[in-house]
């Protein structure tokens, strides 16, 4: 890194690898970008890996618009068994026999979530009841009343299946839990299922192929990461700031 001061403006594309929280990912850049000013637009959980999007200095503000994108994924479903996470990081809840099913089986199964919808989010979320957030809850075994969201399933395609694990691409609205719906497609299939692994390839526009790994961010001097920022006025158009 060169030692001159920068002040950076802008939205970075990261490649979050697995195991980091988004929070991590944060923490790491704060320091690399030498800026307190920095956030993210929509999480995701420490198992999923994939484009995080990254606000820094005024980008910040328009941290709102940027997370009601919508967003799309790959991954895979392992059918089952059903883990209290919802997906491969949690505890084996139930093991299950996997009935003989066929790619269309499974098309069938996946049409009924598209469209509208109300969805339940899990117990292990970061979601906050009384300004706790529910995966600490969950961690003591307790199960808290919560309220369904809304979310929209644009489009859920069958990669590939060979039993028992379900490939996929999903677009989706924002507040959706993908390992939510793995879950209840592994109920619907009869089985049980969880999420086995999970990458988000991109979020409305911006895709995973033009994002940077924090590892190759770390090599850039500032003004080498100033000029891989997209200015704010061209990645949302009709903000000014």
């Amino acid at each position: 890194m060169l030692g001159q001061q920068i002040e950076l403006d802008g939205v970075l594309l990261v490649d979050k690898p697995s195991e980091h929280t988004s929070h991590d990912v944060i923490a790491r850049l704060r320091g690399m970008l030498r800026t307190k000013k920095i956030g993210h637009a929509g999480t995701l959980d420490p198992m999923a890996t994939g484009l995080l999007i990254v606000l820094v200095g005024k980008a910040t503000r328009v941290s709102q618009f940027m997370i009601s994108l919508d967003k799309e994924y790959e991954g895979t479903i392992e059918l089952g068994k059903t883990t209290d996470s919802q997906d491969k990081e949690g505890e084996v809840m139930e093991t299950r026999p996997v009935p003989v099913l066929t790619e269309e089986d499974i098309r069938t199964a996946i049409k009924g979530f598209l469209g509208d919808q109300y969805q339940m989010p899990p117990m292990f979320s970061a979601i906050k009841i009384g300004g706790v957030p529910l995966y600490k809850k969950a961690r003591k075994g307790e199960d808290v009343e919560r309220e369904p969201r809304f979310i929209r399933v644009m489009s859920w395609d069958l990669l590939a299946f060979q039993s028992p694990v379900i490939t996929f691409r999903l677009r989706c609205s924002k507040g959706t839990y993908v390992r939510t719906l793995a879950h209840d497609l592994g109920n619907k299939l009869g089985c049980g299922a969880h999420l086995s692994s999970l990458r988000r390839t991109a979020t409305d526009r911006f895709n995973v192929s033009q994002a940077l790994t924090l590892e190759q961010i770390e090599k850039l001097s500032l003004p080498e990461i100033q000029r891989k920022l997209i200015p704010v006025g061209e990645a949302v158009p009709s903000v000014a700031l």
